[in-house]
């Protein structure tokens, strides 16, 4: 359900996040969104990209979709 274009990364990475704290409880999956590559995340320099909202609400969507089976 991913459009054409979208890079999908292979290695697992834990980042620095206690999501896993999450997963002790519910099932779940932790995703990074990419937005371009004007910038880095907290630079000031960086421009959020608003059309990656709608690309995100679709992925999940489609994620909660799936897993209901609808």
């Amino acid at each position: 359900f991913l459009p054409e274009g979208v890079a999908v990364a292979r290695e697992p990475m834990t980042g620095s996040e206690d999501f896993a704290r999450f997963l002790a409880h519910v099932p779940g999956c932790f995703v990074f969104h990419g937005n371009g590559d004007t910038a880095p995340l907290h630079n000031p320099s960086y421009d959020f990209n608003d059309d990656g909202l709608l690309f995100g609400t679709n992925f999940h969507a489609a994620v909660v979709r799936r897993r209901l089976g609808a």
